[in-house]
């Protein structure tokens, strides 16, 4: 598997406006530095312990991304270091982000992960949901935690109108709020659809970010429970 390779491919495949995350769970540091070592420097991974780790172990350039779900008591751990969450699925996690990005005197920007795929085992956040949050007064309080987009994840399957209604429901929702809540916010502008499976149906529907995993760094090196997790 020739890693740096794959980022090229991906990387020439892709718009430039797009923004490519290397999901780099559950493998080696040593295939990490080999992608970085080709100057490739934005990772994500899904379990904090994990990425903890990682962050250790690896140059202080890189441009970590936390794609899994993130309970509220592991917050503390990434916040002096993690770029983005993308997988804010509560206004209390919210809350924990801005309050520990304050103690490091950080900005760290956020997704609202919303729930599009037909599977109940994903994570995210229903439409209500979504307006409940912009519209609570402790929202208009956050100083720390930015929101700057939607991140959503599309139902596994083979069938490509299925992925394709779900990804445009995801633009067309990042639409809308971008006109009720963010009208004049040129940082809320990202929409991380999209992964190895389904990313060139994610960029067609509009995505600016894709996650992608196996199709750089090939198969997981250990099996995942079918538990509620972020997939690459």
């Amino acid at each position: 598997m020739n890693i740096p390779e794959n980022i090229k491919l991906l990387q020439k495949e892709i718009p430039g406006s797009v923004k490519l995350v290397a999901i780099s769970k559950t493998k080696p540091v040593s295939d990490i530095m080999e992608a970085y070592f080709s100057g490739f420097t934005t990772f994500g991974e899904n379990k904090v312990q994990e990425l903890i780790k990682k962050q250790e172990d690896l140059p202080e350039d890189i441009e970590w991304h936390m794609v899994g779900h993130l309970q509220t008591n592991k917050v503390k751990y990434i916040a002096p270091f993690v770029n983005m969450i993308q997988s804010v699925d509560s206004l209390k996690l919210l809350k924990i982000i801005d309050k520990e990005a304050g103690k490091h005197n950080r900005i760290i920007n956020c997704l609202l992960q919303l729930h599009i795929a037909l599977e109940e085992t994903k994570f995210g956040l229903s439409l209500n949901e979504v307006q409940e949050i912009l519209e609570s007064p402790d929202f208009k309080l956050l100083k720390n935690a930015r929101i700057v987009g939607l991140m959503g994840m599309a139902t596994f399957t083979s069938e490509e109108e299925v992925i394709r209604m779900e990804f445009k429901f995801l633009a067309d929702y990042f639409k809308k709020l971008k006109k009720d809540y963010f009208p004049t916010d040129k940082k809320f502008k990202e929409i991380s659809m999209g992964m190895s499976g389904d990313y060139k149906i994610a960029i067609e529907e509009g995505s600016t970010m894709i996650r992608v995993g196996s199709s750089i760094f090939g198969a997981r090196t250990c099996s995942l429970s079918p538990t509620k997790t972020s997939q690459s």
